[in-house]
């Protein structure tokens, strides 16, 4: 019996995808209404920059699901690439610990698991296709 055999599993597969769009479009909707709650409580510096800072989140969200919803390769770079970015805007910005345990857990984190859970629809999707 082989661990790793290349079988097709369209309910696995389905899985895969519905966990995926969810993680992003949870994460988009929690991301725009904490952008929206930011924008109360600190305010900015103008109409314009208020809504750079509401609809950015939710475009990017909308982008990465609608990316997802085709194209799953694709938006599994594009989440990992989220991810990196992120990091690297942590290091620049100097995040204190407790920051950085909010963006790991509430932004890092589910961009790595929506990618991965993309990748593994399209794996098995590219299985379903060879035995077809």
């Amino acid at each position: 019996m082989e661990i790793f055999a290349k079988t097709c599993n369209s309910d696995v597969m389905d899985g895969e995808r519905i966990a995926a769009r969810l993680f992003v479009g949870i994460g988009g909707v929690i991301w725009t209404v904490l952008a929206i709650g930011s924008a109360m409580v600190f305010g900015t510096s103008g109409p314009a920059a208020l809504t750079i800072q509401i609809v950015l989140p939710l475009v990017l969200a909308v982008l990465a699901f609608a990316i997802g919803w085709f194209y799953e390769n694709v938006a599994a770079a594009l989440l990992f690439a989220g991810a990196i970015a992120t990091v690297v805007w942590g290091v620049v910005m100097g995040w204190e610990a407790g920051v950085w345990g909010i963006m790991a857990i509430f932004l890092i984190a589910p961009e790595i698991i929506a990618g991965l859970l993309f990748l593994m629809a399209a794996r098995m999707q590219a299985v379903c296709e060879m035995k077809a």
